[in-house]
């Protein structure tokens, strides 16, 4: 990681994402979108996408511009393409919401929005697409880590198809009724293509490279990684392929998603085994805060198997399929992501401050960015409001939902408060703040791109 070119506009879409997240979040908190509206009401699909789009997905954009060329030891192709999928993006998402008003009633407007969010955010995400796709294409045989981003940027092609069809087709401008009759019914696999195959498959990916550099652990490719992504890989094509082949043929899909779920399990076992492996073999036996509060991520992404298994087998997954949702966005994409912002942003930024003078002045630590002590309390508390709220939609108890999501909402803030104190070196003392040859990095732009 040292030496590696830094994306240049990787902060910013870590900030335009933490804004979509607290809004979401806020919404939640005031009683918008589910529970208090339906599911499948337009109110739910703003903060689901506000969510989904706004914060995980522009997340996993600006964190793979960044770590990409990390997990394959090449530079990235074509940066100047990250301004305009950043664009893209925004303003798709914007459109895509406006849409949803419309729907709601809330907003009046002959503008077309869904049909303007449904094109420009494939546009930007196909433009992302190419930048990772490339640069992964041109940098064969790839290491296993990026074998699942590999696999997660195909989920999003797929994931970005069937959302813009979704788009057309709840604006009325493509008049076909057998695909808006099947919508209910390819609504799952547009979440799972979303869920599993582009966040988790990724965030899966990542996690091989990072967790064992930030704990000093043994980094080398193991069978029970590889059959992560084999058995991964196969419940995503058993998704993909099986339940558009059931559709066509009129069949219920339920063997593709029981396939799927068998696959699933065997990944999650295995990547368990290797969490464990990480931890028990690390030469940190000192734990940073991000790798504690990565245990929360991971406590709630077992939990949300196992809920998921208990719903099945009760015959509820249906009536509680919002919890299960919730804990897994909120639980353990969010939490991971939170948690690993907090090393990555004073990590990029230490990076782009020190490293020119790295050796030749006194430079602060990159834990001396952050004042972990005191930031602790906040990811316990985020994860407390996490799982209450989560038992809340179990027991369909509304207020405790909302009370529950503000906790996790003023948890984030607080979270995002301090990594805006990294960003500005607040935290380091002043003789070693600003040494000659040095200075502030921007808020929301690093200092040098890729070529």
């Amino acid at each position: 990681m040292i030496g590696a070119s830094l994306s240049r506009w990787t902060m910013a879409f870590f900030a335009v994402s933490l804004v979509c997240l607290i809004l979401a979040e806020t919404l939640m908190a005031v009683g918008y979108g589910f529970p208090s509206h339906a599911i499948e009401a337009p109110e739910t699909l703003v903060v689901v996408h506000l969510v989904a789009i706004g914060w995980l997905s522009l997340l996993m954009c600006g964190a793979l511009f960044q770590f990409v060329p990390v997990l394959v030891a090449k530079p990235l192709w074509r940066p100047f393409l990250a301004l305009p999928v950043l664009a893209c993006l925004m303003a798709g998402l914007g459109f895509l919401l406006a849409g949803f008003l419309q729907l709601a009633g809330t907003l009046e407007s002959d503008l077309p929005f869904l049909i303007l969010g449904g094109c420009l955010l494939p546009l930007g995400f196909a433009m992302a697409i190419w930048i990772l796709g490339e640069t992964l294409w041109r940098a064969r045989p790839l290491p296993l880590p990026a074998r699942f981003v590999a696999t997660g940027l195909i989920c999003l092609l797929v994931l970005a198809f069937l959302g813009s069809l979704f788009a057309h087709l709840l604006s009325g401008w493509i008049p076909a009724e057998r695909l808006a009759a099947e919508r209910g019914r390819l609504v799952p696999l547009h979440a799972a293509m979303g869920i599993g195959g582009w966040l988790t498959f990724s965030a899966v990916g990542v996690s091989y490279r990072l967790l064992p550099m930030f704990m000093l652990a043994p980094d080398h490719e193991r069978a029970t990684s590889r059959w992560v992504w084999l058995s991964g890989s196969a419940a995503l094509l058993a998704l993909g392929l099986g339940v558009l082949l059931e559709l066509a043929l009129g069949a219920s899909t339920s063997l593709s998603f029981g396939v799927a779920g068998i696959c699933g399990l065997v990944a999650l076992v295995l990547y368990g085994t290797d969490l464990a492996f990480f931890y028990r073999h690390r030469k940190r036996r000192q734990l940073e805060l991000n790798i504690k509060a990565s245990g929360g991520a991971f406590a709630a992404l077992f939990a949300s198997a196992l809920l998921c298994g208990v719903l099945v087998a009760s015959g509820t997954l249906e009536r509680h399929v919002g919890a299960l949702v919730y804990l897994v966005f909120f639980g353990w994409l969010s939490g991971l992501a939170l948690s690993q912002l907090y090393k990555i942003v004073p990590f990029l930024t230490w990076l782009e401050c020190y490293g020119p003078v790295m050796g030749r002045k006194p430079t602060p630590r990159v834990q001396d960015l952050v004042a972990e002590r005191r930031d602790g309390p906040w990811f316990i508390l985020y994860f407390a409001g996490v799982f209450a709220a989560t038992g809340a939609l179990l027991a369909e108890e509304l207020t405790l939902f909302r009370l529950g999501s503000a906790v996790v909402c003023i948890a984030t803030l607080a979270i995002v408060v301090e990594l805006v104190l990294a960003r500005r070196l607040a935290n380091v003392s002043a003789s070693l703040r600003l040494p000659e040859g040095t200075r502030l990095p921007r808020l929301f732009m690093a200092a040098s791109g890729g070529r």
